[in-house]
């Protein structure tokens, strides 16, 4: 299935995996001082990557690949292979000269080891990159307010969908403040309806409630100082209060009696709520597409979205966002063609890639991508994306690929057991406060 494909792409990020065997064309140096005229880029092997693919020949043919002295190798590795790889080769004398990644922890060891460039001066003294992209997806990259990577594929904010139709029938609104949002879950439980889908057998699902509870409580601070790996930052207020508050919606029943059994993967959570069995759907921008190829008609009609609401009383902005800002494109340290790298780099920025992307079904986070959205092929579904995503004062990576990797399966498996009821909120945050 495409669409949760996609969204297991972005959530891949063990690069601790090992793999044995890789045949690389690296950028090793030759000991003749010259700049190597080819540079190997690493991408992820999926439909998608035939944008990267005619970015790349048509760089190859461009100015630039002459005046710099450099062409581009594209490597497309299967997506189940993907993250070993990528960590063997990276570990070699073969290492790609740029890669497609995740940003946040995906490449914190990377970075721990001297392996990335720092883009940060790059991009200020390049106009075509600093003013090319929504600051917001830059930043999302970053580790510790320091970039390192380049926006190459389109965003996927979570939002929250909802049954036009179940909601109009109920004479209801979406909630746009967790007041509202606990009132209409009251009155819907009341006429029989789930509240809230949820695909409960696929932890991430559950990942999107804590993660936009705590920025709506404290506000994206409090999330950024435990990316930055202190476990005592776990005991935060808002993390406490956000668990408080989803025990308080599992109690009241507000995704169901079995959502544990329910599974994302397989359509489960969609399908209840495309059918009106569920009002509301917290998920992935990837939700649209999912949809409208399962239930064509109810997408095209009466499937409806908006922001995660407010929380009353919090520090948090409603316009932040939390989900998959973008995947990038980093630099090795090991590059011997830095101005060959930096100038393909600027075309991602470029009206021909963003038409590219937005022709494939992706919302580009290139800074004209809103001009050109009448092209995709559903340009008001495009455009509330984008322009909650460029008014975005903060865009949170999801937590299990911004975490370093050790963290991110622990994590999950705590916030299961708070949502079957197996801990409660203190020991919740008790258990986060332990990680190592």
């Amino acid at each position: 299935m495409e669409s949760y494909s996609r969204r297991w792409f972005l959530g891949v990020s063990g690069a601790t995996m090992l793999s044995a065997g890789l045949t690389a064309c690296g950028s090793s140096d030759s000991g003749s001082g010259k700049k190597d005229s080819e540079l190997t880029a690493f991408v992820w092997g999926d439909d998608a990557a035939r944008i990267q693919e005619d970015a790349i020949k048509t760089f190859n043919a461009s100015s630039a690949a002459k005046k710099t002295g450099g062409t581009i190798k594209l490597q497309r590795i299967p997506g189940s292979d993907y993250p070993a790889k990528l960590r063997t080769a990276m570990g070699s004398p073969s290492a790609p000269d740029l890669f497609f990644n995740w940003g946040g922890g995906s490449i914190k060891a990377y970075v721990d080891e001297d392996q990335l460039i720092d883009l940060h001066d790059i991009i200020e003294s390049t106009p075509a990159l600093k003013n090319g992209f929504l600051p917001s997806i830059i930043q999302s990259g970053a580790l510790e307010g320091r970039p390192y990577g380049i926006p190459m594929r389109g965003m996927q904010p979570v939002l929250l969908f909802f049954n036009k139709k179940v909601f109009k029938d109920a004479g209801l609104e979406p909630p746009t403040s967790w007041t509202q949002l606990l009132d209409v879950n009251k009155k819907f439980k009341a006429r029989g309806i789930q509240p809230f889908a949820l695909g409960g057998a696929d932890k991430w699902t559950e990942l999107m409630w804590v993660s936009y509870l705590v920025d709506r409580i404290g506000g994206p601070e409090v999330f950024r100082k435990i990316q930055s790996g202190d476990p005592a930052a776990w005991g935060d207020p808002a993390v406490l209060r956000a668990a408080e508050e989803i025990k308080g919606l599992v109690d009241n029943e507000a995704f169901g009696k079995g959502f544990s059994s329910v599974q994302y993967n397989n359509g489960g959570a969609s399908a209840l709520l495309a059918k009106g069995k569920a009002a509301m759907h917290l998920m992935g921008s990837w939700e649209y597409p999912t949809q409208l190829g399962k239930f064509k008609a109810f997408a095209e009609k009466d499937l409806g979205w908006v922001a995660f609401p407010a929380y009353d009383g919090g520090a948090g902005d409603i316009r932040n966002v939390v989900g998959n800002p973008t995947n990038y494109w980093s630099l090795s340290s090991r590059t011997q063609n830095r101005e060959a790298a930096i100038e393909f780099l600027k075309t991602c920025a470029s009206e021909e890639y963003t038409k590219a992307l937005i022709a494939n079904g992706d919302i580009p986070t290139t800074a004209n991508a809103g001009a050109l959205l009448d092209d995709s092929p559903n340009p008001e579904f495009a455009k509330f994306q984008y322009e909650l995503v460029q008014n975005a004062p903060a865009f949170t990576l999801s937590w299990d690929q911004a975490v370093k990797p050790d963290w991110s399966a622990p994590m999950l498996t705590e916030i299961d057991k708070l949502f079957l009821g197996q801990s409660s909120p203190k020991e919740f945050v008790t258990a986060l406060k332990g990680l190592k």
